[in-house]
């Protein structure tokens, strides 16, 4: 049977910002779904440690009472969020995340920031793997099609009900929807097996980075850099607590 009708795992991060070596986690979800239908599902509200900015409150909705009252500590919450995630990759159980490179870079940071084992180092020294981007992989499939790809717009093109945008649970679930709605409409997406997915969309986020990056430069920004690894940016430095 394809992936896309197996057990699968939705995730998503709500933050404090859109620079994911710097941002912190204010809510995470996870949720599994099987053939389009939940299974089951886990959510964490986290005290950042640090004020939640404006413009982000106004995304997300977490206020930071919210937060300082009902959230739990930051280091707590990474933690277990990686555990949780790390115990289906060593099932082969496949992850999905839209934009998965935001939101394993910012995890990964987090746990940099508390001094916790990594993704890798809950996985005996593997990277996490394998994870499923719906992001990446309608961008190779669908490439020529106009129009936003953020997730709201993704899910529309697909048919996918996205009932309340930057809600981290409403958000991993569309994910995880969204990807068998893509696999259903190429079969060349289905007939992968998750490892093999894993392995095409690093060389499909590459190939976009340096085209990206090329078109920036032709536009006249000639320093212009695109980073085209994927799925998880290790920080070049210890993020800050």
């Amino acid at each position: 049977m394809a992936w896309h009708r197996e057990l699968i795992v939705g995730f998503d991060l709500e933050t404090t910002g859109t620079d994911p070596r710097e941002a912190r986690i204010v809510t995470g979800a996870v949720i599994e779904v099987r053939g389009g239908q939940v299974l089951g599902h886990r959510e964490w509200l986290a005290d950042p440690g640090v004020e939640i900015p404006a413009d982000a409150v106004a995304v997300h909705g977490i206020s930071n009472e919210r937060a300082a009252t009902q959230g739990r500590p930051a280091d707590q919450v990474a933690d277990a969020i990686a555990e949780v995630l790390a115990t289906y990759w060593k099932s082969g159980v496949p992850v999905v995340a839209y934009n998965a490179a935001f939101d394993l870079t910012l995890l990964s940071a987090e746990l940099r920031r508390y001094a916790l084992p990594s993704l890798s180092d809950r996985l005996g020294g593997l990277d996490p793997a394998p994870v499923v981007d719906p992001y990446t992989i309608d961008r190779w499939a669908d490439r020529y099609r106009r129009g936003k790809r953020n997730l709201e717009a993704v899910c529309a093109e697909y048919g996918v009900a996205l009932d309340t945008a930057h809600d981290a649970t409403a958000d991993a679930l569309a994910a995880a929807r969204l990807a068998c709605a893509i696999a259903d409409r190429h079969p060349k997406i289905a007939a992968l097996g998750p490892a093999e997915l894993h392995r095409r969309q690093i060389d499909w986020y590459a190939d976009w980075a340096a085209d990206f990056q090329d078109f920036l430069r032709r536009k006249g920004n000639a320093e212009a850099v695109v980073d085209g690894t994927w799925p998880l940016r290790e920080p070049a430095d210890s993020p800050s607590v």
